[in-house]
């Protein structure tokens, strides 16, 4: 597969963006990324995407022409099922229909994320921390010895779950969350992840100081408490 044929549209802080390029790094698979501003979003890309939103991955087929695949539950499992040299699916039906309901868990957590991020009142904070502490109490308890959410095995859970831990890289630079106290397997887990290559990888250097901005342009509780 050559460089050309796979382009992954992308936004700098989007998490489901990540979990994509993380795949497409896991299985040595080359492609060109294509980044934008969400917040004027090209007239090319609404052309494209049916819901206005990233991922997209366009496939460049031998004839020159371009499908479009959006959503990246989608585009992580034509991956699956075109790079089959290296499977980040378990090959057991049953285990891989475990795998898919914590990489919806995973997506579950995202939108607690959000609220926690943008919260802009300590009710609202507070609130959505609980929610955070709650659902990462039940991934503790799903996690065996690791490093990874199958053991020794890389797996798109684990690519579900780097983005979401990334977040706290930065928050934990601005005041102390406490989400992960008492979780040391999920503790542990997040080291490993942070660790991977393909997870370094799938954000540009300034990504801190592009999710700080946006802490700052939601007026976020997070950065009163930091202050």
């Amino acid at each position: 597969m050559t460089a050309a044929r796979l382009i992954l549209v992308s936004h700098h802080l989007c998490p489901y963006v990540q979990r994509a390029a993380i795949a497409l790094a896991e299985k040595g698979v080359p492609f060109e990324r294509r980044t934008i501003d969400l917040a004027a979003k090209p007239d090319w890309f609404l052309a494209l995407s049916p819901l206005g939103k990233v991922p997209l991955l366009l496939v460049r087929q031998p004839d020159g022409s371009e499908v479009v695949l959006f959503e990246s539950a989608v585009i992580c499992e034509y991956l699956e099922d075109t790079e089959t040299e290296t499977p980040l699916h378990p090959a057991d039906p049953l285990q891989r229909a475990r795998h898919r309901g914590w990489i919806e868990f995973g997506s579950s957590i995202l939108g607690d994320l959000w609220g926690f991020e943008t919260a802009k009142d300590a009710g609202t904070y507070e609130t959505k921390r609980r929610a955070l502490i709650e659902k990462f109490t039940r991934v503790e308890e799903a996690l065996g010895d690791g490093p990874f959410f199958a053991g020794e095995t890389f797996s798109l859970v684990d690519a579900v779950f780097a983005p979401v831990f990334r977040y706290f890289d930065t928050f934990d630079t601005l005041v102390p969350t406490e989400v992960f106290d008492g979780l040391p397997k999920v503790t542990r887990w997040r080291a490993a992840l942070a660790a991977r290559p393909s997870v370094r990888g799938a954000v540009a250097e300034d990504y801190a100081e592009r999710l700080k901005t946006f802490l700052a342009q939601h007026d976020a509780w997070l950065l009163k408490l930091a202050g």
